[in-house]
């Protein structure tokens, strides 16, 4: 059997660790030329390392930029294409957390999370869109959140960012329906990442006991890997989701069903 992305050239946003680069490791085992984007220069350069250590002669290309700036995300859409010579599928996987109530939220708090969550990815869709349509069509996965579906307290601001992914992805779905371009989310539930690892850790808790108790609200009462979010993921940016477009696709070990 042929890989999945055999041919394909993929851009993933959030590429500097948990599962921005989970999803681009995914999709150069499976034959993709891979663009990672982070803001963090050092980390983004780190994942593509290990990738390429994984996958010797695996195409991985590493950039540094601020996608919360127009400009920048289309610098990051332009030096994929002119490395690669096009674009089949992007990957908006980067997003930011902020705690903290509705009632309490400032408005830069706001401008923040909403910057990172949602105007990146409209700002990376709107530099892609044009290169897919001349590629005749590709895929969009936009990461958004079991908890854009659900809501929960103490983390309102993130989660009405993740169902403006919802959304987004709904709209963007009818409008590129016609050139050819599929456009999809994932909602992961809780995802055990270096961010939570060391945010825990913050607190005095090791990752033994995070792992043991951290998701205990979940269904099957543990974390997911980052890897098992890439999956459904690589499915939606691949072939074998050719009829599926402008859905959310849950991956929350059960949350949303409690």
């Amino acid at each position: 059997m042929s890989k999945r992305m055999e041919g394909k050239l993929a851009l993933v946003t959030g590429g500097g660790g948990g599962i921005g680069e989970a999803t681009g490791l995914l999709l150069a085992e499976e034959g993709a030329a891979v663009a990672l984007v982070d803001v963090n220069g050092h980390a983004v350069d780190s994942s593509a390392t290990r990738i390429a250590e994984r996958l010797p002669g695996a195409a991985v290309l590493s950039i540094a930029a601020d996608l919360t700036r127009e400009r920048e995300a289309q610098r990051a859409v332009d030096e994929t294409v002119k490395r690669y010579g096009g674009l089949h599928a992007l990957v908006n996987s980067a997003g930011v957390r902020v705690y903290g109530a509705l009632a309490d939220a400032d408005p830069k708090s706001w401008e923040f999370i909403i910057a990172v969550n949602v105007l990146a990815t409209a700002y990376c869709c709107k530099a892609a869109v044009p290169v897919l349509r001349s590629m005749g069509g590709g895929s969009i996965v936009n990461v958004s959140s079991v908890y854009g579906l659900t809501g929960r307290a103490g983390m309102s601001l993130y989660d009405t960012t993740k169902a403006a992914i919802l959304g987004f992805t709904r709209a963007l779905a009818v409008e590129e329906a016609s050139y050819g371009t599929r456009v999809n989310a994932v909602c992961p539930g809780p995802t055990l990442t270096q961010y939570h690892i060391q945010r825990a850790a913050s607190y005095g808790m090791g990752e033994e006991e995070l792992r043991r108790t951290g998701a205990s609200h979940t269904l099957l009462k543990r974390w997911a890997e980052p890897r098992e979010i890439a999956y459904p993921i690589l499915f939606l940016a691949s072939d074998e989701s050719s009829y599926v477009t402008g859905t959310a696709l849950v991956v929350d070990g059960g949350v949303s069903i409690l």
